[in-house]
């Protein structure tokens, strides 16, 4: 089984820039931002990490590419003395779990009961390019999820807890919402991974159909947060989740539109713009939009 590279993406999120010079020049380089005393976004290397440093342990959420993990190990051991204890993966894309195999077995992992099965199924991505090798070795390799939830699950209390919710399908069918309460932020993983068409993975079991309403559930449905760790890019607000919603609402009304006027998915394509109230808002590349244009015409009515 193989899982596709997710380059392209990288691109429009800023991270390509990243693992290339990574990759040529032999560094792994990482970038932390201190949100908190005890809560840090580790960029670089694939999506972004956060660690979350509690009484008992660090919390880790996503572990980036392949390779990947010794690089956050050391670096979280420069902010910390605590070990790593629990590590939640966000959903099942490689660029986001397959540093999981560089972790001790003594490492609880936990993830959505979705992104367990699909990190053992090993689907490529998408709309995105060739395929590589998943470093993981069976269905239950070392870092593979061995704790699941459905639609909510709280790890720890007080000012260490930690609430992972499930809200629906939207990047993919297992995006987990991950909340830690006493410091009112919460980690979106790639359903919200910057201000872009996101990548609609239905290989995955994401949706474009489902996209908006999943966002909107997690707008509305957790309130007592006031910044959140997007996938790829800086740290956004609630508002910015809110438009985001709203954002990927008038997508799929433009699509529905498109399929209603007789249009294919690469007439669709070549004709939409994104509308100015979203200046700033990436398309991506059209060969990609195409496809997920493509899936949304064949899952509507």
């Amino acid at each position: 089984m193989r899982r596709v590279v997710m380059l392209g993406a990288l691109v429009l999120v800023g991270a390509l820039s990243v693992i290339g010079v990574a990759g040529q020049q032999g560094q792994m380089n990482l970038e932390v931002d201190r949100l908190e005393d005890n809560l840090f976004v580790l960029r670089g290397g694939g999506g972004n990490s956060a660690a979350f440093i509690t009484s008992n342990g660090v919390v880790l959420v996503d572990t980036k590419l392949a390779g990947w993990g010794q690089p956050l190990i050391d670096k979280i051991g420069e902010l910390t003395s605590q070990p790593i204890t629990t590590i939640i993966n966000t959903h099942a894309h490689f660029d986001h779990v397959d540093g999981n195999v560089e972790f001790p077995a003594s490492v609880e992992f936990v993830a959505h009961e979705n992104t367990q099965r699909l990190m053992r199924e090993n689907n490529g991505v998408r709309g995105l390019g060739p395929a590589r090798e998943s470093p993981f070795d069976g269905n239950n390799a070392n870092g593979i999820p061995e704790r699941t939830f459905t639609d909510t699950l709280t790890l720890g209390s007080g000012a260490d807890r930690v609430e992972l919710h499930y809200f629906g399908r939207a990047h993919t069918g297992g995006d987990t919402w991950v909340v830690f309460p006493a410091l009112r932020v919460m980690h979106a993983g790639d359903a919200f991974p910057a201000k872009m068409v996101p990548i609609m993975d239905s290989n995955n079991g994401g949706s474009g159909i489902d996209y908006p309403d999943t966002l909107r559930k997690a707008s509305r449905g957790i309130t007592d947060v006031d910044r959140i760790i997007t996938g790829h890019s800086t740290v956004m607000t609630p508002a910015d989740l809110s438009e985001y919603a709203d954002f990927v609402s008038w997508f799929l009304s433009d699509v529905r539109a498109g399929k209603a006027r007789g249009e294919s998915a690469a007439e669709f394509v070549s004709g939409w713009q994104v509308p100015s109230m979203y200046s700033g808002y990436n398309k991506g590349p059209a060969e990609r939009l195409q496809v997920y244009v493509q899936d949304i015409y064949d899952d509507l009515p």
